[in-house]
């Protein structure tokens, strides 16, 4: 079963979007977005815990606030209007789970939608100035290779 596009969330019209990657895997067993938020957020944390210690010191004299990365618990459950992490949850329901990040520099959405077993994740970024042009230009490559791998190593867990 396919996710319906309608189920997608982005932060802006595609045509305000600095930045845009949607990645979908199929997996062997259903899960539920905040079950696939606990995966990979759990393994994020264990890989990246660095990667945001150096984000925090670079962007802090740019007036970024410090997001810390992820504290690598598996949430049971999401609610509207509370923080996963560093991030707004905006929507929370069983087939859609909607978080954010929003500051001077740039928007940040980040949509995971589960449908039986097919998960997909976008996300989605408004630059708002020159830093977060830069922030957005250096972190989405970034970014792609990171979800594309969290999602591949995803797979190969519910697989087994």
């Amino acid at each position: 079963m396919q996710i319906e596009t309608s189920q997608l969330r982005i932060v802006a019209p595609r045509s305000q979007l600095n930045f845009l990657d949607i990645q979908s895997v199929t997996l062997a067993r259903p899960l539920t977005p905040i079950q696939t938020y606990g995966h990979l957020s759990g393994w994020m944390a264990q890989r990246f815990g660095w990667a945001f210690r150096v984000r925090d010191a670079l962007s802090a004299p740019f007036g970024v606030r410090p997001i810390r990365g992820f504290s690598g618990r598996t949430p049971a459950a999401a609610t509207e209007g509370e923080k996963l992490d560093f991030f707004l949850v905006e929507q929370a329901t069983p087939e859609v789970l909607v978080l954010t990040e929003r500051d001077r520099h740039l928007d940040v959405m980040t949509c995971i939608a589960c449908s039986g077993g097919h998960v997909t994740i976008t996300s989605s970024v408004v630059t708002h100035n020159g830093f977060g042009r830069l922030y957005t230009a250096v972190v989405g490559p970034a970014h792609r290779v990171i979800i594309r791998r969290s999602l591949a190593r995803l797979k190969d867990q519910a697989n087994t």
